[in-house]
């Protein structure tokens, strides 16, 4: 557990609700100094506490043991810095074997086909690799997997992409 994450997802949490660190420990029945801990990463809140201290942030548990962010129901974690690599490494895979190596060129077909695309075109600039980024996000999300919004908006210059990224989330977890 990254005990920075939790204390500062605490703090967040306190602050978004209008409240200090006093009125937090009041709330709970701890000192202030414990709250202090907590947003800290010096301490984490005793056991005893969570259940309250969720409810009185209007957070549950889970989240607030992951700083924040939660694996739905089993559902695993997708992170778009393995996409982006994965498509890095699709690349590599031409420069290794050579671009007339059957082996790349049959991927390339299967994925073109597959797609509607032309897959080298789409790698060439960084919108149009945004939108592959996207289609897997959104087929990992149709498939039951998750993604941190967090990291999609850290690593997509394009907001039409993040905004459909999200229409996904949305949607699957209302169906959850």
């Amino acid at each position: 557990m990254d005990t920075m994450k939790i204390g500062g997802y605490i703090q967040h949490l306190r602050k978004a609700a209008g409240m200090t660190q006093k009125e937090l420990a009041d709330k709970v029945g701890v000192s202030f100094q414990a709250v202090s801990k907590w947003e800290n990463g010096d301490t984490l809140p005793d056991t005893g506490l969570l259940l309250e201290l969720c409810d009185v942030l209007n957070t549950t548990v889970d989240k607030l043991l992951n700083g924040g962010s939660v694996l739905l129901k089993n559902r695993k974690l997708m992170r778009v810095e393995d996409v982006i690599a994965g498509f890095e490494h699709m690349e590599q895979i031409g420069r290794c074997f050579g671009e007339n190596c059957s082996f790349f060129t049959g991927m390339v077909e299967g994925v073109n086909q597959k797609m509607n695309i032309d897959l080298l075109e789409y790698l060439h600039e960084r919108k149009t690799r945004e939108v592959l980024w996207a289609e897997v996000l959104i087929q990992g999300i149709l498939s039951g997997r998750t993604v941190d919004l967090d990291e999609v908006e850290a690593n997509f210059t394009n907001r039409k992409m993040v905004m459909e990224i999200r229409k996904y989330l949305e949607k699957t977890a209302e169906n959850n």
